[in-house]
């Protein structure tokens, strides 16, 4: 058994720590969201068959290929929902109790209690989330989750862009074999963006980490009205940390208004049997499923970069010049010589190769194994660096 020298390692000027961040850029298309993947039977083309609904029908999946094929990898799960405060509860609305439990849900589990009434908190449209404003409250949203696949470890603040359209389909229909992408003849393109939050104090907190505000334009030029105003009121949030993005239902209210002022929100071609349907009959006369149907319909391009957090400890390998200097394998002797010196008067030479990572108890925890043997011998001194990443 050969012995075997250990270097114990100071805690204070041997080992550091370090983080590094790796961002990488995903576009996700309208047309992967609401169009590319049909069903193929009966002319439903309102059935792509890469979104996944449940028979619970509180949410829906979006995969990027056919959610059956094992090629097909998850990208976000969409819903919404109302607070019982909103004017949108009532009895009467469609599976009215589920869009309230939800929104308690996504708001208990991004904000919290309030710490007077004990209730969830309401989202609001601003960085002050508990001052109980009531032109900021959002009471009825839509909520987006995105996959870990795609956020990593988070979203990367003020890279967040969102395209959709306020607009209802016109008289001129699209091709029914082309259902499900962005083109809205009568319908206003806007961009939602949280390009403030990459300022200081752009962002809040909460329990579920930072999130932003989302503020949106219409053709690249910022709206002046009751959602975004002179003060620059937001429309939705983004929560970093938890990739959920929330989206308010006022982004619809006050554009693309029917005769009767509810505000066409929803339109199928004809011979689909889906009548022109605003915003409050999206939110109260439909499942939460047809819901989503409607939002999914209306995205033309969702991005943002996500983050990867590499966290790394580094540790500086001290070899001195008088140890280390011979080795323990079974050929560096040869007949009680040592191989490498031609005369007893030369000096002793190594070669290091590997390095191992011992805990207290010479437990051996880590292997670093160098590129190409090191010569080692009594003139020189080595400082190798092992990097261990988790």
């Amino acid at each position: 058994m050969p012995i075997i020298n250990y270097e114990t390692l100071n805690t204070s000027t041997d080992v550091t720590t370090t983080r590094t961040l790796l961002h990488e850029v995903i576009p996700l298309t309208g047309t992967i969201v609401s169009g590319t993947y049909k069903d193929g039977g009966g002319g439903s083309d309102y059935s792509p068959t890469n979104i996944k609904n449940y028979s619970h029908g509180m949410f829906q999946s979006v995969y990027d290929y056919p959610y059956l094929s094992s090629s097909a990898n998850h990208i976000f799960d969409i819903t919404m929902g109302y607070s019982s405060l909103s004017p949108l509860s009532a009895s009467t609305s469609t599976q009215n109790s589920k869009k309230i439990n939800m929104y308690n849900q996504m708001a208990q589990v991004l904000l919290g209690f309030s710490g007077s009434s004990g209730k969830a908190e309401t989202f609001e449209s601003d960085l002050n989330y508990a001052d109980n404003t009531a032109e900021n409250k959002m009471d009825s949203c839509y909520f987006l989750n995105f996959s870990r696949l795609i956020m990593k470890d988070q979203v990367k603040k003020g890279t967040f862009s969102m395209t959709v359209s306020t607009g209802a389909w016109g008289t001129a229909e699209p091709d029914s074999t082309a259902i499900g992408y962005a083109a809205f003849p009568d319908g206003a393109m806007i961009t939602l963006t949280d390009v403030s939050a990459s300022a200081i104090g752009g962002t809040a907190e909460t329990q579920a980490g930072e999130y932003g505000v989302l503020y949106h334009t219409l053709n690249g030029t910022p709206i002046d009205d009751k959602q975004s105003g002179a003060t620059g009121g937001g429309v939705g949030l983004v929560f970093y940390q938890a990739g959920v993005v929330v989206l308010s239902s006022s982004i619809w209210d006050s554009r693309a208004t029917s005769g009767d002022g509810s505000g066409t929100f929803w339109k199928r071609p004809s011979g689909h049997g889906m009548p022109v349907q605003g915003i409050t009959g999206a939110f109260t006369g439909s499942s939460m499923s047809g819901a989503c149907d409607a939002l999914r319909h209306r995205v033309a391009n969702v991005s943002f970069n996500n983050t990867t957090e590499i966290n790394s400890t580094i540790y500086f390998c001290r070899v001195p010049h008088n140890k280390y200097n011979y080795s323990a394998n079974p050929s560096y002797i040869s007949s009680s010589k040592i191989v490498v010196k031609s005369e007893a008067t030369d000096s002793p030479i190594s070669y290091i190769t590997t390095i191992g990572l011992y805990n207290n108890s010479l437990e051996l925890l880590a292997v670093a194994k160098l590129s190409e043997p090191l010569r080692k011998d009594p003139t020189n001194e080595i400082t190798l660096r092992v990097r261990l990443d988790y």
